[in-house]
């Protein structure tokens, strides 16, 4: 199934693809200040890809409540699902962006290096996630 993850940050929007079973980092989309131009510049990304659903982080708090943040993503979720062609779902995204960084600095990348980059690392880390999360129909075989 081709997917597209999502990381919504503040000041960029992580973007990651799979068409299978494996999450590739793709794109970091800058955020322009207008959020409708800003999920059409999504919409545009999900049409190249020829994604079949978009899986978006949910930014939930350590003990798994919906504090502040997650408000936020969920009522842009919702404003992202009308502008979709394609399903919208959400995951837990708790720690994607400390975990992608953390891989980026055992790579040995600079601070200004992972800075352009964490965020779609950080969306192939959800996506990831997401995708081994799911179980495994291999194709031909019906769900039982």
């Amino acid at each position: 199934m081709r997917a597209v993850g999502i990381d919504l940050g503040s000041k960029r929007i992580g973007v990651a693809v799979s068409s299978g079973r494996l999450a590739t980092p793709y794109e970091v989309v800058p955020r322009s200040g207008d959020r409708r131009r800003d999920h059409r510049a999504i919409a545009a990304l999900v049409a190249e890809v020829e994604a079949e659903v978009v899986v978006v982080g949910m930014p939930l708090s350590l003990d798994g409540s919906e504090g502040p943040a997650a408000r936020r993503a969920r009522a842009e979720v919702a404003e992202m699902a009308a502008t979709l062609p394609v399903p919208v779902e959400t995951y837990d995204e708790r720690l994607t962006t400390v975990t992608a960084d953390r891989h980026l600095l055992a790579q040995g990348l600079r601070a200004e290096q992972r800075r352009r980059v964490v965020d779609k690392v950080a969306a192939a880390v959800l996506l990831q996630a997401w995708i081994d999360a799911r179980p495994d129909d291999p194709p031909g075989r019906a769900p039982a």
